[in-house]
């Protein structure tokens, strides 16, 4: 039997790693939102690629070494976890130059980095970030959530940004490493999950406005809980009519860097007013629901989910794209689509998915003088029914061992 919903990888210490596809390839949508890639050509910066299951790096003793640490951490509670950073062990990086490709990858004490100060990254804002999870089954096994397809989105997000990407190959290679040298910080099961963070910049120094000479791909990982202090709890938003959080032409469908920093000030002020995050209307009319900060909306009325249409301002997340793909299974109608403001007033339910939160249901929504509160009209009833299903299918399918693939989603979100 085999499910729809997701891509899964086992790994296990001996460094196997298999795979299974059981969905369609999302590669034609993502580049329908990315037009770039077929206007910018750059000079060959990828290398050859990394066999997946062939040798790693040159700095495998590292990895290799930090399995003979104790797999548990002595003394570590991992209840109330946050989501703030802990150091862990390793971090893993690589370079690109003008001059060759992405090569040489490899594992490194968790550190801080060097950074000339005429950096393009810090001048110009020139990176991007992908977020990923991974967590550990009673088994021991450890799944990762897609991380081919987020390999995809950085080599788009990097075109964007005028960069060279690692191949995919290459990308879920070094997560796949960072993670397995890192696993005595994976949370118990249903404690928490490893969340990835894979960074790419452009690390080479430059003082007038171009891309720059050397780029810098970096994974790191840290264990977190839930993404808002709520736990999964609703949370409550407020709709921003000032500021927005993209624009038509930018990037706020790539996970770039800059798209962060400029809604800091309206998420502080809504979080100094008793708010969770915000909701951002579209920037043309200040009418349609875009985004939520680091996740996507989507509302609930009988038996249809909508939410905003991917046009450029809205990022495809995986997330979002594997929800979809469930609720349509499951027989609801999907309207990816213009959604009003005024259509929150009348929903069944509200609720965000996200790379980072997963799924979350929204408590209510506070739009200029009005609010309107979902706990009043019942549970989230549809929210509820997919985050079981992505967690029952994980049960159904958990009978696996350390050497086989298992395809499912993530039981802890």
């Amino acid at each position: 039997m085999v499910n729809s919903y997701g891509i899964f990888f086992s790994i296990t210490a001996n460094h196997s790693c298999s795979f299974t596809n059981n969905t369609p390839t999302t590669t034609t949508a993502l580049l329908h939102h990315s037009s770039s890639l077929k206007q910018f050509h750059y000079k060959p910066c990828f290398g050859s690629s990394s066999s997946l299951l062939g040798p790693v790096t040159r700095n495998q003793a590292i990895q290799s070494d930090s399995y003979s640490q104790t797999s548990e951490l002595a003394g570590r509670s991992w209840d109330n976890l946050g989501f703030d950073p802990i150091s862990t062990d390793y971090m893993y990086t690589m370079k690109c130059s003008e001059e060759g490709g992405f090569s040489d990858g490899g594992l490194q004490p968790f550190q801080s980095i060097q950074l000339v100060p005429s950096a393009c990254v810090l001048n110009y804002g020139q990176a991007i970030i992908e977020d990923l999870i991974a967590y550990k089954k009673q088994d021991d096994s450890i799944l990762l959530f897609r991380p081919e397809e987020y390999g995809l989105c950085m080599r788009i997000g990097a075109d964007r940004l005028c960069m060279p990407a690692p191949t995919i190959e290459q990308f879920v290679e070094a997560v796949k490493v960072t993670v397995l040298a890192n696993r005595r910080w994976i949370p118990p099961p249903d404690k928490g999950f490893l969340h990835i963070r894979p960074l790419l910049m452009g690390s080479g120094a430059v003082l007038s406005l171009k891309s720059a000479p050397e780029f810098t791909f970096l994974i790191y990982v840290t264990p977190v809980g839930n993404y808002f202090v709520e736990g999964m709890k609703p949370i409550n938003l407020v709709v921003e009519n000032e500021f927005h959080r993209a624009t038509r032409g930018g990037v706020g469908n790539v996970k770039a860097i800059s798209n962060y920093a400029s809604i800091l000030k309206a998420q502080a002020a809504a979080k100094a007013n008793g708010f969770s995050d915000v909701l951002y209307l579209d920037s043309v009319h200040s009418r349609y629901l875009e985004h939520v900060s680091t996740a996507n909306i989507f509302i609930v009325k009988d038996k249809t989910i909508s939410t905003p249409v991917l046009g450029g301002t809205i990022q495809p997340g995986i997330t979002r794209k594997s929800i979809i793909d469930i609720a349509r299974n499951q027989g609801f109608r999907i309207e990816e689509r213009l959604v009003s403001i005024e259509e929150l007033f009348d929903a069944d339910e509200v609720f965000c998915a996200g790379d980072s939160v997963c799924l979350l249901p929204v408590g209510s929504i506070t739009y200029l003088d009005k609010r309107v509160s979902y706990k009043e009209r019942g549970t989230s009833a549809v929210l509820q029914q997919l985050y079981l299903a992505l967690t029952g299918l994980s049960l159904n399918f958990c009978s696996i061992n350390k050497e086989q693939i298992t395809s499912s989603p993530p039981h802890q979100c």
